[in-house]
């Protein structure tokens, strides 16, 4: 009998030790997966295939980031157990009928003849989708882990844009031509830049660090949406600031000290805010804001507009392939680059079309926020104040998986285990 426990207890243990080499692995590769698909540029790839220009494989057109994405999911999902409770089991189901809605948005684009479209939808929303249900798959401590790496990839971004600002140096290859110049950090565009430093200074408060650590990243997040020359995105983060400190819970202080900290630190932000801007100005970091808001580059967001005088009732009903969108705007409305993403994905994907995916899109954000804590809900909406602004929604990025995967990582998931499942 000894021997058979002894036996029993050595399967059970290599058992055991076999799952944890197992989490581990998927843990690692879905790290490896995001980084990819984070931090790899389309001037990146392009060195090395045909990711952005005209013709080419099809197979070409999806990041290499992607592909990782998709690879790994099946792994995640299907190599061992997944426990889900509570609420979680709701989030899971709405995350994969996002999913199934945009494989049939993809089958729909290829009847319609519009597959060149499909690209856009499969980097931006799909692996976005599927990189959700990787999450979902995780244990509470690895998805934390997950966030607090994405969290730092974004800090690395900031620091890098701020030294390329100080050196008006880019790390990156750029190939656009700017009369001014503006970093990238990581991202693809100096407005991705400042978006997704908007976006972090949220998701930085929400992470379990120190304090001084969260302010220290919250900080360097801002100076960085400040030197990236996104002035749109500098004002919702001006705003995100005072939303995170008016709006949520000092959980360790009674409701009338909470007040009195607020207003002391409220008085304390100010100075320091009025002070950096003097700082950032002396040193020409802030040139942007010269012209103020509202000057001829943020006037092309009004123009665009005038496109519905270019196409004809079956491009609003149906879409058109994203070539002909891009030939409208540059050569009919002389502008440089769509960045509009209302437009553009209703000119991408028709009217009935842009509604479902819209309404899918919205429902499924609301849907994975619950439970988040308010440091992540406001910075999910400066994310999508900011990117509206830009092209962070309608061209191929990494920045709407980038929140999703931050949503997830720092949602509480112990008030979600005891929730009941709701249907969603």
């Amino acid at each position: 009998m000894t021997d058979f426990a002894v036996d029993d207890g050595g399967r059970l243990a290599g058992a055991a030790r076999g799952r944890n080499a197992l989490a581990l692995a998927i843990f690692l590769l879905t790290i490896a997966a995001f980084l990819l698909r984070f931090t790899i540029s389309p001037e990146v790839l392009d060195r090395f295939e045909n990711y952005t220009g005209d013709g080419g494989s099809f197979l070409q057109k999806l990041h290499v980031g992607t592909y990782a994405i998709l690879l790994v999911a099946p792994l995640a999902l299907i190599s061992r157990p997944i426990v889900l409770r509570g609420d979680e089991i709701g989030k899971f189901k709405a995350l994969l009928r996002f999913v199934l809605l945009l494989v049939g948005l993809m089958v729909y684009l290829g009847l319609v003849g519009h597959i060149s479209t499909s690209g856009i939808f499969i980097d931006t929303y799909l692996a976005a989708g599927v990189a959700g249900l990787i999450m979902m798959a995780q244990s509470e401590a690895a998805r934390r882990r997950i966030g607090d790496v994405i969290v730092v990839m974004l800090l690395v971004s900031a620091l890098m844009g701020v030294f390329e600002a100080v050196t008006h140096h880019r790390i990156l290859p750029y190939d656009n031509v700017e009369a001014q110049f503006r970093p990238i950090g990581l991202t693809e565009h100096p407005l991705a830049l400042g978006t997704l430093c908007a976006a972090g200074i949220g998701f930085a408060m929400a992470t379990r660090w120190p304090v001084w650590a969260r302010l220290l990243a919250a900080f360097v997040l801002l100076v960085g949406c400040a030197v990236s020359g996104a002035r749109f995105a500098l004002l919702t983060a001006a705003v995100e600031v005072f939303a995170l400190l008016l709006l949520t819970p000092w959980p360790k202080l009674t409701r009338r000290h909470a007040r009195q900290a607020k207003a002391v630190v409220l008085i304390l932000v100010l100075i320091g805010g009025a002070a950096l801007v003097a700082l950032l100005a002396s040193a020409g970091l802030l040139s942007r804001f010269g012209d103020g808001v509202f000057d001829a580059n943020a006037m092309v967001r009004v123009s665009v507009y005038d496109i519905f005088g270019h196409v004809g009732w079956q491009d609003l009903l149906f879409g058109m392939p994203a070539d002909a969108l891009v030939e409208v705007v540059q050569k009919q409305l002389h502008l440089p680059t769509l960045e509009s993403a209302p437009i553009a994905i209703l000119m991408l994907l028709g009217l009935p079309m842009a509604l479902l995916f819209v309404g899918a899109l919205g429902w499924t954000m609301l849907r994975v926020l619950r439970f988040a804590r308010a440091s992540t809900r406001i910075a999910l909406l400066t994310f999508f104040v900011a990117a509206l602004s830009n092209n962070a929604l309608s061209t191929k990025t990494p920045a709407v998986a980038i929140a999703l995967v931050l949503v997830l990582a720092f949602s509480n998931r112990e008030a979600a285990k005891s929730a009941p499942d709701r249907r969603g």
